[in-house]
C-alpha cells in the first residue's frame, strides 16, 4: 500500500497495454474504443492480481474523476461505470476511494447509470445488465453504511430499480435487483422510513396497478427480508395506528391496503401489528372502524388464509361487527360471508348465528345481501352451506320488502335447477334441497300479484324450463308433480287455472275489438272497459299504472292487425309451445325500440304475454305426458330412479292430467291420446279409470264429431260404469255422456229404467251405485225424468230407506270410523239424501213444495242426532255420517235461491250448530263445505255468522282453520266489491260488516246461552262476538267501525222477528248487542264518528225500529279480549254515555262499577300456547259437574248425556272429565261442550252414554272428502254465485217474518224461568 500511495503521489496513470491515454483531447469514438479496452481489462482482473492492483491503481482514481462522472455521452459513461464496478470488485474489501464525497459521487453514479436496464432493447443492455450483475454479486453497495448519506443513497437506487423494472426484464435481472436490495436491509443497522416507503408504496393498489413488475420486486424483497424488515414495518404501523402521527409517511392514508398487501406476502410481516386491529375494531369513529372491517373481511376471506384459526380474539372481536351500529359495516360484514363461506367452509358454524340476525336486520339492502351471501356461496358447492343458513333464504321470501323476496326466491330457485333439475351434486344433494320446489310454489298463495307473476316466471324457467324438449319437459313435470306436497299441487294447479282465465279475458277483448263498429258507441266503450277491468288488477304488477297500460295496448290492437293476429294465435286453445314462443318473439319486437331501451309499457307487454303464451302445454305435450304414465302403468318408466314410488306416480301424472283437462282441454283432441286415455278406461285399477273418466269428461265436447270411431266404443264403456261400476266412476260416466254426446235423453232412458227398476232395498250393498247414478240424472234431466223421481223420492228414498234400519249398528264407543267400515246401509242411506239434494238442485223450483218437505227431512236427522228412526239401533259412527250428510244437503240447498227462501230461522240456526258436533270429523267437514260455498260467494251473508260458533271449539286447529276461513272469506267479498263497483247498490249480500247482524242473532238464539245475565255464558258470548268482530275490524276502511256501532244500535231499536213478544227472547238479543258495543268501544277509537250509511237489517231476523229494552250487562263481561300483545285501555265512561237509557239498566249496579282486568291476560283463543293448563281443567261455558236444581233446569246439558228436566244424571261418575279415563278414541271423544242443538233423550239413553273423555285433543286425520267434489262447478262460478246471492236479497227489506216456532233444542217441559243474578 504504500507503493500504491507512492504511485499515487507520482500522479503517473498507467493504461493497459495498446490503449492509449483517455483525455478530453480525444473524439468521443476513440475515447469509447479505449475505454472498451480498459473494461476488457478491468474484466479479466480478479482479486487476486496485486501487482495488476497496484498498476492500475492510479486507472483507478483517474476513471473516478468528474471528467468522467459528469461526461455527457452516455456510452462513456456506462462504460466507465462498468469500470468502476470492477474495480469495487478487485480491490474488495477495501476500495480505492476514501473520500466520503466521492464514493456517493460514484454510486449515485452507478446508480444514473442503472436507469438503461429500463431498455431491454437497447444494443448495450448486456453492459447494463453486467453492471447490475457486477454490483449485485459484490454487494459494492454495502460500502456506503458508513457513510452520511447512505440513506440518500440506498433510496435512489431502490427508486431506480422499481422505476427501471419491467415485463422485458428475464427472471436473472429480477433476481440480482433483489440480491442487490436485500442485501442492504438484512446487512445495515436500520432501514428508514423514506427507505421502507420506497418499497411499500409499491404495494400501494394504485401503484401496483401501474407497474405490476415493481409491486412483484417489492414482494419478493419483503419475502427475502421478512424478518430483518420486520420492527420497522411494525414501528410504522404503530405510530399510524396507535400514535395517529399520519405525518411519519406519505403512506399512512394507505395502512389498511398495505396491511392487507404485506398479510398476504407474509403473515409474519404482521405478527405484532394485528392485535392493534382489534383496538380499532372497536374505534368510535365510523368511518375507521368500516375501513379496519374491509380489511379483516380480504384478511379472514383469502383462499388460504388461516387467520382466523391463529388468531381467534380478532377472528371473535371482528364477529361482534356483524350487530355494529352503523349500517355500512353491517353490510360488509354480510358481504364478507360468501368469500369466508366459499374458502373456509370450517367458519361457517361461527356465521350461521350471525346471519340469522342479519337476516331480519332493519335494514333492507343488509336483508338482501345476506341473501346474496347465502345462495352464492350454495351455487358453487351446496356442501358449503348447512340447512339453516338455507332456511334463512326460505324465510325471506317471505319479506316485507318486495326486492328481498324476490331476490330469495330467484336463489332458491337457481339452487334447485342446478342440483335437482341438472343433478350436479348427486341424489343427496337434491334431497338436501327437496323442500325449495313446494316452498317456491307456496308463495302463489301471496296476496301480492308481483310475488304470484315471478313464481310463475320461476316454474317456467327454472322448476320445469320451457326450451327443454317436449318428452324431456313433460317428464320433468310428471315427476315435479310427483313429489310436491299438497299445498303446492293446489298452488300450481290456481296458477294454470288463473293464466288459463287470463288467456279467456285477453280472447274476449280481441274479439271485441275484432268487432265492426260504425262509430264507437257508449255501450261499446263500457265493454272494453270491462275486459280491461278483468285483465289489470289480479294480472299485472302495479294496478296503479296497469289499466292505462291495458288500454294503450287495446288501443295498440285496434290499430295494428298484424298484432293483433299474433296474440289472437297466442290466446288460441290449438296454439302450440313453438308457435307461442314466435308469437311472443315478434309482438315483444314490434312494440320494442331500439331507440328508447327503458319502455314500460314494453315491460307490461312482456309481464301480459309471459302469463298468456302456452309454453308448457299443447297437443304434442299431452300426448308425451300420457306416454309417461303409460310407462309408469306398465313398470317401464324410471320411477325408482326418480326417487317417486310407481303408485304415487301414476296417481300424481292422473291428477296432473285432470287438472290440465280443465285448463288446456283442447290439447287432448288427438285420437292417439283419446285412445290412451280410453285404455286407461279399461283397466281393473279404480283410480285411473276413475281419473280417464274426468279427463274425458273436461275435454270430449267434439269428440261425436271429431273422433266417431273413439265414441262408438266409449259409449258402452260408459253404460256400464253408470250401471255397475264404483259410484265415483258412475257419477262421472252420467257426467260424460251429458257433455259429450248429443242425443243424451236416449242414453239416459236406457240407463235410468233398468236402474229404477232394479232397485231392492233388501240388497243394501247393490243400491249405492244406481243410487248415485239416479241422483246425477235427477239433477241433470229433471224434466225427463220428473214422474219417476217423484215417486222415488217419496216412496223409495224416505219410507223404504232413511225411514227403517234393517241392520243393527255395531256397539262402539268411537264417534267415526274409516270410510272402508262403514255399514253399506248407512252408505246408501248417504246416497238416497244426495239423490233428493241433487233431485232439488235440477229442478230449481219449490212449486210442488217437494224443498219444504225435504227441509223437513234434513232437520229432523239432525234433531235425532242422525238417528231418524229413533229405535236406538244405529252406531254412533253412523250417525255422525248422516248428521254430516243432512248438514251439507242443507247447505247446498241453501246455494239456490228458490230453496234459500224457505229455510227457516229455525232450520238455518240447526244447520249452524253442526259446527260444534261431539265429532271431531263432523265438525271439520262441515267447515270445509261451508268454507267452500261462502269462498264462491254462493251461500248467502249470514252463513259466514257460522263461524262465530267456533270460538267455542275444544281443538285449537279448528279455532285457527276457521279463523282463516273467515279471513279468506272478509277479503274475497272486498276484492269482489272492489272489483265490482257496479253492484255496489247490493252492499247488503256482499259487504263482510254486514255479518254482524247475523252473528248477534245466531249467538241470541245459542243454547247454551239460557239465563240472560249469567257471566261465564257471556263471556262465551263475548269469545264468539270477538271471533268475528276482530277480523271484520281489523281494517277501518270508510269509518267501517262507526257503520258497525250504528248497526248494533239500530239491532236494540228492533225486536226479534223470531219470537217478537217473548221478553226473554228480546232481552237476550239486546243483551249480546250491548257485548257487541263493549267490544267495539273498546277497540276502536274511531266508533263513535259519523256513520258513512244508515245500515239496513235484515227484516226476517229481526222487526221494524221500535223503542230498545235492555239492560246493560257491560260490567257483567267486563273481561279483557285482546289479540297477544296488544294493549288495552280503560274506557269506562264511554260505555256508560253508550249505553241504552232505560229503567232496567241501572248505572250504580255492581256490574256496571265493575273495571276492566290488567291488559297483559290474553285472549285464550289466540294463545292457545300459554293456557294449555286451562284447556284441560277449565271448559269453555259453563261446568260439568253437580249443579243446584235451579242450573239443572235452566241450562240443558250439552253433549251426547242429555236427560229429562227431573233427573240430576250430570253427577254420574261417566259424565265428568276424569284425567284417568280416556276413551280409546280420544280424537273422537265428545269434547267439553258436546254436540249441540238436538233435542233431549231419555233418562235410561243418557245412562247407557260411555264416559267422555278430556278436551284439547289431537287433531284427528281429516275425513275424506266425499264424492260431492266441486270438478263440475262450471267456469266463472264465482260471478254466478253472486248473482244467486243478489237475486236471494233483491226484496230482503220488504220480506216479511211469521212467528216461527224455537229451533235446536226444545224446551223441557218443567223448566222454569231464568232468574237474574243478584
Amino acid at each position: 500500500m504504500a507503493h500504491s500511495k507512492a504511485r499515487v503521489t507520482d500522479g503517473k496513470v498507467t493504461y493497459p497495454p495498446g490503449v492509449k491515454e483517455i483525455s478530453d483531447k480525444i473524439s468521443k469514438e476513440e475515447m469509447v474504443r479505449r475505454l472498451k479496452m480498459v473494461v476488457k481489462t478491468f474484466m479479466d482482473m480478479d482479486q487476486d492480481s496485486e501487482e495488476e492492483k497496484e498498476l492500475y491503481l492510479n486507472l483507478a482514481l483517474h476513471l473516478a474523476s468528474d471528467f468522467f462522472l459528469k461526461h455527457p455521452d452516455k456510452d462513456v459513461r456506462l462504460l466507465v461505470a462498468c469500470c468502476l464496478a470492477d474495480i469495487f470488485r478487485i480491490y474488495a474489501p477495501e476500495a480505492p476511494y476514501t473520500s466520503p464525497d466521492k464514493l456517493k459521487d460514484i454510486f449515485m453514479f452507478i446508480t444514473r447509470q442503472l436507469k438503461g436496464l429500463e431498455d431491454t432493447k437497447s444494443a448495450q443492455f448486456n453492459r447494463y445488465f453486467y453492471l447490475l450483475e457486477n454490483i449485485a454479486w459484490v454487494k459494492s453497495y454495502n460500502i456506503c453504511f458508513e457513510l452520511e448519506d447512505s440513506n440518500e443513497i440506498f433510496t435512489q437506487l431502490y427508486r431506480t430499480l422499481f422505476q427501471v423494472i419491467n415485463n422485458g426484464h428475464n427472471q436473472k435481472v429480477h433476481m440480482h435487483m433483489v440480491d442487490l436490495m436485500s442485501s442492504i436491509i438484512c446487512e445495515g443497522d436500520t432501514v428508514s422510513q423514506e427507505l421502507l416507503d420506497t418499497v411499500l408504496v409499491n404495494l400501494v393498489p394504485a401503484h401496483k396497478n401501474l407497474n405490476k413488475q415493481a409491486y412483484d420486486l417489492a414482494k419478493a424483497l419483503l419475502k427475502r427480508t421478512a424478518q430483518a424488515i420486520e420492527p420497522y414495518i411494525t414501528n410504522f404501523f404503530n405510530q399510524v395506528l396507535m400514535l395517529g402521527k399520519t405525518s411519519v409517511s406519505d403512506l399512512s392514508e394507505h395502512v389498511f391496503d398495505l396491511i392487507l398487501e404485506l398479510y398476504n406476502i407474509d403473515s409474519h410481516l404482521l405478527l405484532s401489528v394485528l392485535p392493534q386491529l382489534e383496538f380499532k375494531l372497536k374505534s368510535n369513529d365510523n368511518d375507521e372502524r368500516l375501513q379496519v372491517v374491509k380489511l379483516l373481511a380480504k384478511m379472514f376471506g383469502a383462499k388460504d388464509s388461516e387467520l382466523a384459526g391463529q388468531n381467534k380474539p380478532l377472528w371473535q372481536c371482528y364477529l361482534g361487527r356483524f350487530n355494529d351500529i352503523h349500517v355500512p359495516i353491517r353490510l360488509e360484514c354480510v358481504k364478507f360471508a360468501s368469500h369466508c363461506l366459499m374458502n373456509h367452509p370450517d367458519l361457517a358454524k361461527d356465521l350461521t348465528e350471525f346471519l340469522r340476525v342479519r337476516s331480519h336486520d332493519p335494514e333492507e339492502a343488509i336483508r338482501h345481501d345476506v341473501i346474496v351471501s347465502i345462495v352464492t356461496a350454495a351455487k358453487k358447492d351446496l356442501s358449503l352451506v348447512n340447512d339453516a343458513l338455507l332456511n334463512f333464504v326460505k324465510e325471506r321470501t317471505l319479506d316485507k320488502r318486495w326486492r328481498v323476496r324476490k331476490e330469495a326466491m330467484m336463489g332458491l330457485a337457481s339452487i334447485y335447477r342446478k342440483y335437482s333439475l341438472q343433478g350436479e351434486g348427486g341424489r343427496e344433494a337434491s334431497k338436501q334441497i327437496s323442500w325449495i320446489k313446494d316452498k317456491l310454489l307456496h308463495i302463489y298463495y301471496q296476496n301480492s300479484i308481483d310475488d304470484r307473476l315471478l313464481v310463475e316466471r320461476v316454474f317456467a324457467q327454472y322448476m320445469v324450463p320451457h326450451n327443454l324438449e317436449t318428452t324431456e319437459r313433460m317428464k320433468c313435470l310428471y315427476y315435479l308433480y310427483a313429489t310436491l306436497d299438497t299445498n303446492a299441487v293446489k298452488a300450481l294447479n290456481e296458477m294454470w287455472k288463473c293464466q288459463n282465465l287470463l288467456r279467456h279475458h285477453v280472447k274476449d277483448l280481441l274479439d271485441l275489438i275484432k268487432k265492426p263498429k260504425v262509430t264507437p258507441t257508449e255501450a261499446h266503450f263500457k265493454k272494453l272497459i270491462v275486459h280491461i277491468l278483468k285483465i289489470y288488477p289480479w294480472n299485472l304488477p302495479d294496478p296503479g299504472k296497469a289499466q292505462d297500460f291495458v288500454k294503450k295496448l287495446a288501443q295498440v290492437l285496434d290499430d295494428d292487425e298484424r298484432i293483433r293476429d299474433q296474440l289472437e294465435t297466442l290466446v288460441s286453445p290449438s296454439c302450440s309451445c313453438k308457435q307461442a314462443e314466435v308469437c311472443v318473439r315478434d309482438i315483444t319486437k314490434k312494440l320494442g325500440s331500439p331507440k328508447q331501451p327503458s319502455n314500460p309499457f314494453l315491460e307490461m307487454v312482456k309481464f301480459l304475454l309471459e302469463r298468456i303464451a302456452p309454453v308448457h302445454i299443447d297437443t304434442e305435450s299431452i300426448s308425451a305426458l300420457i306416454k309417461q304414465v303409460n310407462k309408469s302403468i306398465d313398470g317401464t318408466a324410471d320411477d325408482e330412479e326418480e326417487g317417486v314410488p310407481t303408485e304415487e306416480a301414476i296417481r300424481a301424472g292422473l291428477e296432473l292430467l285432470k287438472v290440465l283437462s280443465f285448463t288446456h282441454p283442447v290439447s287432448f283432441h288427438s285420437a292417439e291420446t283419446f285412445e290412451s286415455l280410453l285404455g286407461c278406461l279399461k283397466m281393473d285399477d279404480e283410480k285411473v279409470a276413475e281419473a280417464a273418466l274426468q279427463i274425458f269428461k273436461n275435454t270430449g265436447s267434439k269428440m261425436e264429431e271429431s273422433f266417431p270411431h273413439i265414441k262408438s266404443v266409449l259409449l258402452p264403456v260408459l253404460q256400464a260404469k253408470a250401471k255397475r261400476g264404483p259410484p265415483r266412476q258412475a257419477k262421472y260416466a252420467i257426467h260424460c255422456i251429458n257433455a259429450m254426446f248429443t242425443n243424451r235423453d236416449t242414453h239416459f232412458a236406457q240407463i235410468f229404467e233398468p236402474l229404477h227398476k232394479g232397485l231392492d232395498p233388501a240388497n243394501l250393498e247393490q243400491l249405492i251405485t244406481p243410487l248415485t247414478t239416479l241422483g246425477h240424472l235427477a239433477q241433470l234431466a229433471p224434466e225427463q225424468f220428473a214422474a219417476p223421481l217423484k215417486s222415488l223420492v217419496a216412496n223409495f228414498i224416505v219410507k223404504d230407506l232413511l225411514m227403517n234400519d234393517r241392520i243393527p249398528g255395531k256397539k262402539t264407543t268411537k264417534l267415526w270410523v274409516p270410510d272402508d267400515e262403514v255399514s253399506p246401509e248407512t252408505l246408501a242411506k248417504i246416497q238416497g239424501i244426495k239423490l233428493m239434494v241433487r233431485w232439488l238442485l235440477g229442478v230449481k223450483n219449490n212449486q210442488s213444495k217437494s224443498g219444504n218437505s225435504t227441509l223437513r227431512m234434513l232437520t229432523a236427522i239432525l234433531h235425532s242426532d242422525g238417528d231418524l228412526t229413533e229405535q236406538g239401533r244405529m252406531g254412533k259412527p253412523d250417525m255422525s255420517r248422516l248428521r254430516l250428510a243432512a248438514a251439507c244437503a242443507l247447505l247446498k240447498l241453501a246455494q239456490e235461491p228458490c230453496y234459500h227462501e224457505i229455510i227457516t230461522l229455525e232450520q238455518y240456526q240447526l244447520c249452524a250448530l253442526v259446527i260444534n258436533d261431539e265429532c271431531y270429523q263432523v265438525r271439520q267437514c262441515f267447515s270445509q263445505k261451508l268454507h267452500r260455498g261462502l269462498c264462491r260467494l254462493r251461500l248467502p251473508l249470514e252463513y259466514m255468522a257460522v263461524f262465530a260458533l267456533c270460538a267455542k271449539d275444544p281443538v285449537k286447529e279448528r279455532r285457527a282453520h276457521a279463523r282463516q276461513c273467515l279471513v279468506k272469506n272478509v277479503n274475497i267479498r272486498r276484492e269482489y266489491l272492489k272489483q265490482h263497483a257496479a253492484i255496489s247498490d247490493k252492499l247488503f249480500s256482499l259487504l263482510p260488516e254486514y255479518v254482524v247482524p247475523y252473528t248477534i242473532h245466531l249467538l241470541a238464539h245459542d243454547p247454551d246461552y239460557v239465563k240472560v245475565q249469567d257471566i261465564e255464558q257471556l263471556k262465551d258470548i263475548k269469545e264468539a262476538l270477538w271471533f268475528v268482530l276482530e277480523i271484520i275490524m281489523a281494517k277501518n276502511e270508510n269509518n267501517s267501525h262507526a257503520f258497525i256501532r250504528k248497526m248494533v244500535e239500530n239491532i236494540k231499536q228492533t225486536k226479534d222477528a223470531q219470537a217478537p213478544t217473548d221478553p226473554k227472547t228480546n232481552e237476550k238479543l239486546y243483551t249480546v248487542c250491548d257485548v257487541a258495543m263493549h267490544i267495539i268501544m273498546s277497540k276502536s277509537t274511531t266508533y263513535s264518528l259519523e256513520s258513512p250509511k244508515d245500515p239496513v237489517l235484515p227484516t226476517c231476523f229481526f222487526t221494524k225500529p221500535d223503542k230498545p229494552k235492555s239492560a246493560n250487562v257491560l260490567g257483567a263481561v267486563n273481561k279483557p279480549l285482546s289479540s297477544a300483545g296488544k294493549q288495552l285501555q280503560s274506557k269506562a265512561s264511554r260505555m256508560e254515555t253508550a249505553s241504552n237509557d232505560d229503567s232496567s239498566s241501572n248505572p250504580a249496579s255492581p256490574q256496571r262499577s265493575k273495571t276492566r282486568h290488567d291488559s297483559a291476560e290474553m285472549d285464550h283463543s289466540e294463545n292457545e300456547d300459554i293456557t294449555l293448563k286451562r284447556d284441560i281443567e277449565k271448559p269453555r261455558g259453563r261446568k260439568r259437574g253437580v249443579t243446584s236444581s235451579d242450573d239443572q233446569d235452566s241450562k240443558p246439558k250439552r253433549g251426547r248425556k242429555k236427560s229429562a228436566a227431573n233427573t240430576t244424571t250430570a253427577a254420574e261418575p261417566e259424565d265428568q272429565w276424569d284425567e284417568d279415563n280416556r276413551p280409546e278414541d280420544e280424537q273422537n271423544s265428545p269434547p267439553k261442550k258436546g254436540r249441540r242443538g238436538r233435542p233431549p233423550k231419555s233418562a235410561t239413553a243418557s245412562q247407557e252414554t260411555p264416559a267422555k273423555g278430556k278436551r284439547g285433543r289431537k287433531k284427528a286425520a281429516p275425513p275424506p272428502e266425499d264424492d260431492e267434489e266441486e270438478e263440475e262447478e262450471e267456469k266463472g262460478e264465482e260471478e254466478s254465485g253472486v248473482i244467486c246471492i243478489l237475486s236471494s236479497f233483491s226484496s230482503v227489506e220488504s220480506a216479511e217474518s211469521t212467528p216461527q216456532k224455537r229451533r235446536g233444542r226444545p224446551p223441557k217441559s218443567a223448566q222454569p224461568a231464568a232468574k237474574k243474578p243478584a
